[in-house]
């Protein structure tokens, strides 16, 4: 394992505890322990539970998790009795004192957690919880069932966001330098800039709040008849998704219903994926020259469909 990687991780884990408060080891400031929270949460999770299961659930040794269930069970917080299908164990379960308790650790937490929201930019809360959500993923929670993909309008920043992401991703991949960039940004201003009419609109797939694709169309040369497919993407970790198909399929079908009588489309021949797509939905390639490009040598090809 790389030095740096565990480096990394355990400063993030010292960060974290330290946002949390974890270290006072007391939940939110409470009058219980954060294992004690733990416990409690987890037999007003399950409503009735054993000590042997909250001893898996946990990962706590037997002794100390026995002493915690004697201090709930004098406060009275939990209510202990003889298990029916096994009377070598007993069952677990809160009392209303309990619930009451619970009811104040959420309290206490949601202040918490908000007083640590506060000092996050709004526009940055959904990131962070998806970041979280990536963790949680990775370090083996169960997946969750995957949220579906949609289609939206672009807002404020994503045009931005779609230049950056683009000359990145297409530097990381094919190595082409930032000319790309600069051309890209040409374009998508291009886009905003061009009147409501002939139509045009760009669509952005997302999930979970976050960008995994996108492509638009825009009249060819401002041609009423003739539309252009444009800067058609997908993120690397969403493609085999049928993220670009629906996208394809989508500017296709728009382009149809909006009068025009061929869409047109540019491309490389070295972007191979996007040209089985485009092959799939019907177009053909119409014309093929080199150049030189974004600092490599390319065959550029236009690809043409009609309606």
């Amino acid at each position: 394992m790389d030095d740096s990687i565990i480096s990394d991780v355990r400063a993030f884990n010292r960060f974290y505890t330290r946002q949390l408060g974890l270290l006072n080891e007391h939940i939110a400031a409470s009058d219980f322990s954060l294992a004690e929270g733990r416990v409690m949460y987890e037999v007003a999770q399950r409503g009735y539970t054993t000590g042997r299961e909250l001893v898996a659930a946990l990962g706590l040794d037997p002794a100390y998790l026995s002493r915690i269930l004697q201090k709930f069970a004098g406060l009275e917080l939990i209510a202990v009795s003889p298990s029916p299908s096994d009377r070598r164990s007993n069952t677990i379960a809160l009392t209303n004192d309990g619930d009451a308790a619970v009811d104040e650790l959420d309290a206490l937490n949601d202040t918490a957690v908000s007083s640590l929201l506060e000092k996050v930019d709004p526009e940055d809360h959904a990131t962070l919880v998806a970041a979280m959500k990536t963790i949680q993923l990775i370090l083996g929670d169960e997946p969750a069932p995957p949220a579906p993909i949609i289609l939206r309008d672009h807002h404020v920043g994503d045009l931005g966001w779609l230049i950056h992401r683009q000359g990145l991703l297409y530097n990381q991949q094919f190595g082409w330098d930032i000319g790309f960039e600069a051309l890209i940004a040409g374009i998508y201003r291009e886009f905003e800039q061009a009147a409501i009419s002939p139509a045009k609109k760009l669509w952005l797939a997302e999930r979970n709040g976050k960008i995994l694709g996108s492509v638009f169309v825009i009249p060819y040369e401002g041609s009423a008849e003739t539309a252009q497919l444009r800067m058609l993407y997908v993120e690397p970790e969403a493609r085999g998704l049928g993220i670009g198909t629906l996208l394809v399929k989508q500017a296709v079908a728009f382009a149809r219903g909006n009068g025009y009588r061929r869409m047109r489309l540019w491309t490389q021949e070295n972007l191979a994926s996007a040209r089985k797509i485009y092959a799939a939905e019907g177009f053909t390639m119409v014309e093929s020259e080199p150049h030189r490009s974004f600092g490599k040598d390319l065959i550029s090809e236009f690809w043409e469909i009609a309606f």
